[in-house]
């Protein structure tokens, strides 16, 4: 069986890494890939943005099955040509890729399932949104209608940052993605993220996991597309899965299908755990980055098995996935400056040291090899993953992975997994 798996991140060598081990696969190509996935793939120079030359590609090349990992070509329609070709693909079809790819769509889309989700307005004219948020008040929050590589949201604390947000959004900075704009009230509790195998029917969940998001320890600094992330999460335990699914996904998946476009692949749901319980931030249609890595170190699954049922739409065939008892922490390396402007072709060195230890796995995202060198490509560049027999154990030992690393003008932050921590040690 040959795999093409489509995107450059650390999701996708976690993708490579995992498939590698299905016995039905026997070759994988990854477009265009990275420094990782090269020792474990071929890599190609088809970037993730062009359909038609990653469908050539699939032909040519005899590609049995296809995996796309990042957001784009989802949206762009990927799945669709390839099935159009012949060629199976595991994701959404464009039609419902636009749960990411729109987030007015998929508010209505919400209000239709009836999925709870915070108050909202959405707005084309800059006026009438400046207007919204002088009636509602801060805090709210702001969201580029369409992607913007996770960066797309602005927490208004005050009216004045509200205000400068707007203007921001409208002005350009985020192309078409800012041509529409959400404004939503602001839900004060704690983040958990969700992600489901579904087949158009069918929705299998993998365990909790929680990213973090802001730059800076502390939550503190602009929104990045994520800077470690660990699971399970505390904040929802494994005996609630299936009822945070009948409230969050499976509503979602009866009406894409109301709609005539089933929805097959990963659905992701980001909650908040509110006082008055979960209410969904946002949809993705693919798995995060990096919430992937810790989630593939856990899952004892033949990945291989769970995409192709989802795209044979045999996933109600499966009653539970069988997942590690371990928990897994990851934290991100990235370069300096990021999310904003950085430097490039900074040296990487220390993964094998890292590495050395069976239950860490340094999964390369912007990355790329210049001979027997490992260099920097990317803001994300780095994501140290550990396994440990509970959360404690594997953020130490990601912690300790994480010193045999060297790249100058980089940083990570040293928080990650404390949240967990702490609501541990709430509940003791």
């Amino acid at each position: 069986m040959r795999i093409l798996i489509i995107g450059s991140g650390g999701r996708e060598h976690a993708l490579a890494w995992k498939l590698k081990q299905s016995p039905g696969v026997d070759e994988i190509f990854v477009a265009p890939g990275n420094g990782g996935t090269a020792s474990l793939a071929q890599n190609q120079p088809v970037s993730d943005g062009d359909v038609p030359a990653l469908v050539a590609f699939a032909r040519e090349h005899g590609v049995d099955f296809v995996v796309p990992g990042p957001e784009l070509p989802l949206t762009l329609g990927v799945v669709d040509a390839m099935n159009a070709a012949g060629i199976p693909c595991f994701g959404p079809s464009a039609a419902c890729a636009r749960l990411e790819g729109s987030k007015a769509f998929a508010k209505e889309v919400m209000k239709a399932a009836g999925v709870p989700t915070a108050a909202y307005g959405v707005f084309s004219d800059k006026d009438a949104a400046k207007q919204f948020a002088v009636t509602h008040g801060a805090p709210l929050v702001i969201k580029a209608d369409g992607l913007a590589a996770g960066k797309g949201v602005v927490i208004a604390m005050t009216e004045k940052e509200a205000d400068e947000a707007l203007d921001e959004m409208f002005s350009g900075r985020f192309g078409s993605a800012g041509e529409t704009v959400v404004l939503e009230e602001f839900l004060r509790g704690e983040e958990v993220s969700l992600l489901y195998f579904c087949d158009g029917e069918t929705a299998l969940p993998l365990p909790s996991a929680q990213d973090h998001k802001a730059a800076y320890d502390g939550d503190q600094g602009p929104n990045t597309g994520g800077m470690g992330a660990y699971s399970p999460a505390p904040v929802l335990p494994d005996a609630d899965l299936e009822k945070m699914a009948d409230i969050t996904v499976r509503p979602i998946l009866r009406e894409m299908a109301r709609r005539g476009t089933p929805f097959r692949g990963i659905l992701y749901a980001g909650l908040m755990m509110t006082a008055e319980g979960p209410r969904v931030l946002e949809y993705n249609v693919r798995f995060g980055d990096p919430e992937c890595q810790p989630l593939l170190m856990r899952l004892d699954e033949d990945l291989f098995d769970l995409l192709r049922a989802c795209v044979d739409g045999t996933l109600a065939q499966r009653h539970t996935l069988r997942i590690r008892p371990e928990a897994a922490l990851g934290v991100v390396v990235a370069a300096q400056g990021y999310p904003g402007s950085y430097a490039r072709g900074m040296s990487i060195s220390g993964i094998e040291e890292a590495e050395s230890s069976a239950s860490v796995q340094v999964f390369q995202a912007g990355t790329r090899r210049e001979g027997d060198r490992l260099l920097s490509s990317g803001g994300r560049v780095l994501c140290v993953t550990a396994l440990g027999c509970d959360l404690a154990d594997a953020r130490d030992r990601a912690y300790a992975a994480l010193k045999h690393i060297s790249m100058p003008d980089s940083f990570y932050r040293h928080d990650i997994g404390l949240k967990g921590l702490k609501r541990l040690q709430e509940k003791n």
